[in-house]
């Protein structure tokens, strides 16, 4: 009898786990804290051959909070990020994003590696987050470390060798506040059918930079860089937001799904930009 069942070596450091992918070859993964791997067969979508474990490296899972910068590593669960970035009020969005996603156990155990490597997962509530507090990310491999933007990241994921390891992520602190926002519904379950997540300084009243991102309304998340050329200026008025919302909705294409059709999702986008507009400017 054939053993379908995978191989998994827990691995003690970074260079173990580096060594034992590149030893797996094609044949084997990373494996954080699982929560997308694992229902894998609800997918209807086969389980690999092998997995090395990143759950017991130590630096993976620190959370390093300064003026400056902060930098997340890449096995650092939801629940645990949500407690450090919350007395952070420029990084709300991101610590709004962790701690109300899916619901208490997964947030326990999911990590923000796994939230970004999930490329067919297109409801990661991190990533557009993460998009608009324009983060970076730093992949590692035996031979040197990559540094690169989050939106160059969310291109290349899926080609990264299997050798190489997502790392940390890092965001540049600044005087600026931000706002998550998502619309979830009962029958998608723990998944929200829409994200909207927005930073910007504020300056007597008036939005300066805005950054906005999408997520779940497409299979991946993106800024929503026409909306943000509207509101750079402009004061805050949530009508006014909403109306710009609406006009540049087009921008974007909706997916289709079983919980939501895609023009459902579109639809949604201006009341999610009000929303979060005035979580920003409470």
């Amino acid at each position: 009898m054939i053993d379908t069942h995978p191989s998994l070596y827990i691995a003690p450091t970074l260079g173990d786990a580096l060594s034992a992918l590149g030893e797996r070859g094609a044949e084997g993964a990373a494996f954080a804290g699982g929560t997308w791997i694992m229902r894998a067969p609800i997918r209807h979508q086969p389980l690999g051959r092998a997995y090395v474990a990143l759950g017991k490296i130590e630096e993976l899972q620190r959370v390093d909070v300064t003026p400056a910068h902060v930098e997340i590593g890449a096995c650092a669960t939801h629940a645990t990020i949500a407690a450090a970035l919350a007395p952070c009020s420029d990084l709300a969005v991101l610590a709004e994003a962790a701690g109300r996603s899916a619901n208490p156990a997964v947030r326990s155990a999911a990590t923000i590696g796994g939230n970004l490597m999930a490329a067919d997962f297109a409801a990661a509530d991190l990533v557009p987050a993460l998009l608009c507090l324009e983060a970076s990310v730093e992949i590692v491999a035996r031979d040197g470390v990559e540094r690169m933007t989050i939106s160059d990241f969310l291109l290349k994921r899926q080609y990264l060798a299997c050798d190489r390891l997502l790392s940390r992520i890092r965001i540049e602190r600044a005087d600026r506040r931000s706002a998550h926002t998502r619309l979830p519904l009962r029958k998608a379950g723990d998944y929200p059918v829409a994200i909207v997540s927005l930073s910007a300084r504020i300056e007597a009243g008036r939005l300066m930079e805005p950054r906005i991102a999408v997520g779940s309304v497409e299979p991946v998340a993106r800024r929503w860089t026409p909306l943000e050329a509207a509101l750079e200026g402009a004061p805050i008025d949530i009508a006014a937001a909403r109306h710009a919302a609406e006009a540049y909705a087009a921008y974007f294409q909706g997916r289709e799904g079983i919980e939501a059709p895609g023009w459902y999702r579109i639809s949604v986008l201006p009341a999610l930009i009000g929303r979060a507009l005035q979580s920003l400017s409470s």
